[in-house]
């Protein structure tokens, strides 16, 4: 947390940004997919850690038969999840090694989804291209210029497609990434938009996360020429008991830990 060594809040660009987290995934893929690929299941669609499941949410609608983008998409388990479902999905990620997870689980399972590494501010489909878009904690936290992304994003969309999106609620800046009781008390300025960011020994960053208000995101999602047209803050369920990071039951009951935007395509 900001105050501890390697750590600081300052104003990153995009370059730094995009050459950090790329290299941070690149890193971490394995340890994650260790930790979290049987909550996420190899071909499973969950929006958050407080374990929203599309099939059960059914926010994207109905996917038969439609053409779908999924942006950020680690080792492609909700696209995987997609094309189950009748879609045709094709999916991007920034980092490499996140892919060859999705390469093993295709091999492992069967299921083959089509994945290309790509940054999330260039998005290498044409315009009009797909129906729907989605992104599960995927590409938005983690860039500098989130509008640049939903603008991309609304050009590879046909008019009146849907993309949906999940970050984490931008409420949880003001606490610290605590899943104990010190994660309920405020120690920082919500308005404060500083990025946290990880550092090496000689001040480079080596992760990058972008912190946007409710109104930033809002404003965003409009100046990119998608309409907002719902915005889900998803309970802390009863029974899940997972801790991951900074999400837990103690804090899910009392703040919100995710936003999930649904926004049309004009």
């Amino acid at each position: 947390m900001p105050g501890s060594p390697g750590v600081s809040r300052r104003a990153v660009a995009d370059g730094p940004t995009v050459r950090a987290n790329r290299r941070w995934w690149d890193s971490e893929a394995d340890d994650y997919q260790a930790e979290h690929g049987g909550f996420l299941r190899d071909a499973g669609f969950v929006w958050c850690p407080e374990g929203l499941d599309e099939a059960d949410a059914r926010l994207l609608g109905d996917v038969r038969g439609r053409r779908v983008l999924e942006i950020g998409c680690g080792a492609g388990q909700c696209g995987r999840w997609l094309a189950g479902q009748g879609a045709e999905v094709a999916a991007f990620d920034l980092s490499h090694r996140q892919l060859q997870h999705s390469r093993r689980i295709d091999e492992e399972t069967g299921l083959r989804l089509p994945v290309v590494q790509a940054d999330a501010l260039r998005i290498p489909f044409a315009d009009a291209s797909f129906d729907l878009a989605c992104s599960a904690y995927g590409a938005l936290p983690f860039v500098a210029d989130a509008r640049a992304v939903l603008a991309e994003t609304r050009r590879v969309l046909r008019p009146g497609g849907r993309f949906v999106f999940s970050v984490s609620h931008p409420i949880r800046w003001a606490f610290p990434d605590d899943p104990g009781p010190r994660g309920l008390t405020a120690d920082r300025s919500y308005f404060d938009r500083s990025p946290y960011v990880e550092e090496d020994d000689d001040g480079e960053p080596t992760y990058v996360e972008h912190h946007r208000t409710l109104g930033d995101w809002v404003g965003d999602i409009v100046a990119s020429g998608l309409t907002l047209t719902g915005l889900v803050e998803p309970e802390w369920p009863a029974g899940h008991h997972r801790t991951w990071g900074g999400w837990s039951p103690l804090r899910g009951r009392h703040l919100p830990g995710t936003a999930i935007f649904t926004c049309l395509s004009s």
